[in-house]
């Protein structure tokens, strides 16, 4: 018989316990990512950004005065990411028509970091796996 803390059997233990904690791992990783994918979908882009609030949005997405003939005022509410994405893949945003909805995804494509929305924005761009 080999002492508990060395040989074949401890080394078949600890092969076990190893195996047990990386499966419990990946039991628990699995959720967290699942969940991870559930709070992008429900983050939201504001149109325009609330520094910006005021600003109507031009067709090619830019911000101008408000005001300016064939800009679109801003939606009043913030878009939810789902929306975007399906605005973004070819559909149009809730509660416009396809001109207003093409200017405000114009807008979200042209966020930049540390404008409001673009986290949420870029985290649609990563590839779910």
């Amino acid at each position: 018989m080999t002492d508990e803390t060395t040989g074949p059997v401890a080394s078949r233990r600890r092969a076990l316990m190893l195996g047990a904690a990386g499966a419990s791992a990946i039991v628990s990783i699995r959720p967290a990512l699942a969940q991870t994918s559930a709070s992008v979908m429900n983050c939201e882009i504001p149109v325009p950004d609330p520094a910006r609030a005021g600003s109507y949005i031009a067709a090619d997405g830019t911000l101008v005065p408000a005001g300016t003939p064939g800009a679109y005022p801003p939606p009043g509410t913030a878009f939810k990411a789902e929306d975007v994405k399906r605005a973004l893949s070819g559909g149009t945003l809730p509660g416009t028509d396809y001109e207003r909805s093409r200017a405000y995804t114009n807008y979200i494509r042209r966020l930049q970091s540390g404008t409001s929305g673009f986290t949420c924005f870029a985290s649609l761009q990563m590839p779910r796996g």
